[in-house]
Protein backbone atom coordinates (compact mmCIF):
# COMPACT_ATOMS: atom_id res chain seq x y z
CA UNK A 1 0.00 0.00 0.00
CA UNK A 2 1.40 3.51 -0.88
CA UNK A 3 1.67 6.30 1.54
CA UNK A 4 0.42 9.96 1.17
CA UNK A 5 2.79 12.63 1.92
CA UNK A 6 1.41 15.93 2.38
CA UNK A 7 3.29 19.23 2.35
CA UNK A 8 1.58 21.76 3.94
CA UNK A 9 1.67 25.32 3.45
CA UNK A 10 1.21 28.45 5.66
CA UNK A 11 -1.24 31.15 4.88
CA UNK A 12 -0.52 34.55 3.22
CA UNK A 13 -1.62 36.91 6.23
CA UNK A 14 -0.39 39.67 3.97
CA UNK A 15 -2.94 39.61 0.93
CA UNK A 16 -5.94 41.65 1.50
CA UNK A 17 -9.10 40.55 -0.34
CA UNK A 18 -9.87 42.79 -3.92
CA UNK A 19 -13.11 44.76 -3.32
CA UNK A 20 -16.12 42.73 -6.01
CA UNK A 21 -17.57 44.92 -7.99
CA UNK A 22 -19.53 43.23 -11.24
CA UNK A 23 -18.33 44.79 -14.59
CA UNK A 24 -22.03 45.54 -16.24
CA UNK A 25 -20.50 44.83 -19.96
CA UNK A 26 -19.83 41.44 -18.77
CA UNK A 27 -23.01 40.72 -17.23
CA UNK A 28 -24.63 42.09 -20.74
CA UNK A 29 -22.57 40.21 -22.45
CA UNK A 30 -24.10 37.12 -20.77
CA UNK A 31 -27.24 38.05 -21.09
CA UNK A 32 -27.48 39.32 -24.84
CA UNK A 33 -25.69 35.22 -25.82
CA UNK A 34 -28.23 33.77 -23.72
CA UNK A 35 -30.78 35.88 -25.47
CA UNK A 36 -29.35 34.81 -29.08
CA UNK A 37 -29.65 31.28 -28.09
CA UNK A 38 -33.31 31.57 -27.11
CA UNK A 39 -34.29 33.21 -30.52
CA UNK A 40 -32.51 30.51 -32.29
CA UNK A 41 -34.11 28.11 -30.31
CA UNK A 42 -37.54 29.57 -31.16
CA UNK A 43 -37.28 30.31 -34.93
CA UNK A 44 -36.23 26.65 -36.17
CA UNK A 45 -34.57 24.74 -32.77
CA UNK A 46 -33.35 21.51 -35.53
CA UNK A 47 -31.92 23.96 -38.01
CA UNK A 48 -29.79 26.08 -35.35
CA UNK A 49 -29.25 23.52 -33.34
CA UNK A 50 -25.28 23.79 -34.37
CA UNK A 51 -25.27 27.26 -34.12
CA UNK A 52 -26.74 27.07 -30.27
CA UNK A 53 -24.49 24.37 -29.43
CA UNK A 54 -21.51 26.63 -30.55
CA UNK A 55 -22.89 29.26 -28.41
CA UNK A 56 -23.60 27.24 -25.75
CA UNK A 57 -19.86 26.11 -25.53
CA UNK A 58 -18.68 29.33 -25.74
CA UNK A 59 -20.49 30.25 -22.65
CA UNK A 60 -19.55 27.21 -20.44
CA UNK A 61 -15.75 27.07 -21.42
CA UNK A 62 -14.72 30.81 -22.46
CA UNK A 63 -16.85 32.78 -19.67
CA UNK A 64 -16.78 30.46 -17.15
CA UNK A 65 -13.14 29.97 -16.67
CA UNK A 66 -11.30 32.86 -18.30
CA UNK A 67 -13.68 35.80 -18.07
CA UNK A 68 -13.80 37.58 -15.03
CA UNK A 69 -16.08 40.58 -13.94
CA UNK A 70 -13.86 41.80 -10.95
CA UNK A 71 -10.86 43.13 -13.84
Amino acid sequence: MAKVFTITVPPKLGNKRRVRTSDPRYVEGQRLLVEAMKYLAQADPVRNRVAIELISEHVRTRFRMSDSPLA
